[in-house]
C-alpha cells in the first residue's frame, strides 16, 4: 500500500497547516535528509516516519554532518511547510523553530563596516571568511588585494585571520559581500 491508499495518512496531513508546530522523534538520519516520527501522527506505509526534514532545512548553519545536528531518537519539535502529496508526508523545518541569525547580524551590520574573520574555504573565484560563529561570507577574487589575483591561494590560505570590509548584506538572500583589499593599505598587496 502507497501512502496515497492510507486514508488515515491523508487524513492527517490534510488537515495541517502552515507554520503549525509539530514534534517527533528522529526516526532515520539519510543522506538527502531525516524522517520523523510524529508524536501524534500514524505511521508511514513506506518511510520510517510521516514527517521530512530536508538537510537545508536542518539549520541555518552550513552542515558538514547532519549529526552535528540531530540524532536518532533524539525528540524534536518543528515547523509545518506543506504537505508533500507525491511522498504522502509532512515536509518540516528543524531551523524554522529558531530565528535566523543572519537576520540579526543584518541589523547590526553596515557596509562599509570592518570586521575580523577567518578563511574557511577557497573557491576559483574567490574566498569565503567566517566572520561570526554562524555567518560567512564572500570575498570575491578582485577584492582580495589590490594586484590582480588569479587564484586565492596567491594571497590567503584555509584558517588565516583577516580584516574584511563588509560591501553588501542582503538579508532576503542571505549575502553577505566582503572586501580584504579595502581593509588593506594600499601599499600591502600580498599576503599578510
Amino acid at each position: 500500500m502507497d501512502a496515497a491508499e492510507n486514508a488515515e495518512l491523508w487524513a492527517f496531513l490534510s488537515s495541517r497547516r502552515d507554520g503549525e508546530i509539530m514534534s517527533g522523534r528522529i526516526a532515520s538520519i539519510e543522506s538527502f535528509g531525516v524522517f520523523v516520527a510524529l508524536d501524534d501522527g500514524p505511521d508511514h506505509p513506506v518511510f520510517p516516519g510521516v514527517g521530512f526534514i530536508t538537510i537545508p532545512e536542518l539549520s541555518w548553519r552550513h552542515l558538514e554532518r547532519v549529526s552535528d545536528v540531530v540524532r536518532v531518537g533524539q525528540h524534536v519539535s518543528c515547523v509545518f511547510l506543506q504537505f508533500d502529496t507525491t511522498n504522502g508526508e509532512a515536509r518540516l523545518s528543524l531551523r524554522g523553530t529558531r530565528p535566523d541569525p543572519f537576520r540579526t547580524f543584518a541589523e547590526n551590520t553596515a557596509v562599509g563596516q570592518t570586521l575580523q574573520g577567518q578563511v574557511t574555504k577557497l573557491v576559483p573565484f574567490g574566498a569565503f571568511v567566517q566572520v561570526t560563529e554562524d555567518i560567512e561570507g564572500l570575498v570575491h577574487l578582485r577584492e582580495l588585494a589590490w594586484t590582480d589575483v588569479e587564484a586565492p591561494q596567491e594571497v590567503v590560505r584555509v584558517g588565516d585571520r583577516l580584516a574584511v570590509v563588509v560591501t553588501e548584506v542582503d538579508p532576503e538572500r542571505r549575502r553577505l559581500v566582503l572586501s580584504r583589499r579595502q581593509a588593506l593599505p594600499r601599499s600591502r598587496a600580498g599576503r599578510t
